[in-house]
């Protein structure tokens, strides 16, 4: 019988991605779960750096996508991960709240941003009228990194769906002392 996927531990970190531990990959037991396939995580890295960093919808923009994504795949790892990235941001827990109600009741910051994210679970794409208000309102470049962000947190929300992996403590920690 083949044991249970877990996090992996520094003792048994692969060789092939040891240079990665230090970084981002070893801080996050999402990342720590991922070294168990230490070729899907080397390859994950440059994708990583674009959408969580380097993308042109900026910090606040992205985290209403993630915390939308998260919300629409029933992930609640993503989910306490980005209430404590928004908090950050100076994001307010009603706020943070609505994300994962009803697009109408959401400020009209969020809306927009929200609807495609909706969109992208219910239709597998933002209809043109949609895209058309999105790429007006943020630019085209920020249209395709909110699609690539949706792919992107879809597939880790898939795979903590999967094998579950704990909250690292620090948030979970935060998330004890202060619900939302």
């Amino acid at each position: 019988m083949i044991a249970p996927c877990t996090i992996v531990d520094d003792d048994q970190w692969p060789a092939e991605i040891e240079h990665m531990r230090e970084g981002f990959a070893g801080k996050l037991n999402v990342y720590r779960l991922m070294a168990n396939h230490p070729a899907l995580l080397a390859a994950w890295a440059p994708l990583r750096q674009h959408v969580v960093i380097d993308n042109a919808l900026g910090a606040e923009r992205s985290e209403v996508v993630i915390l939308r994504a998260a919300f629409r795949l029933g992930s609640a790892y993503e989910w306490a991960h980005h209430v404590t990235r928004a908090r950050r941001l100076g994001f307010s827990d009603t706020r943070i709240d609505s994300l994962r109600g009803q697009v109408d009741a959401m400020a009209p910051s969020d809306r927009l941003v929200a609807e495609a994210v909706d969109a992208l679970f219910d239709d597998r794409r933002i209809p043109p009228i949609l895209e058309h208000r999105l790429a007006e309102a943020l630019g085209r470049s920020a249209v395709f990194d909110l699609i690539a962000t949706v792919g992107f947190y879809s597939c880790l929300g898939y795979l903590l769906n999967t094998y579950d992996p704990p909250l690292d403590q620090e948030i979970a920690a935060e998330l004890a002392e202060r619900p939302l």
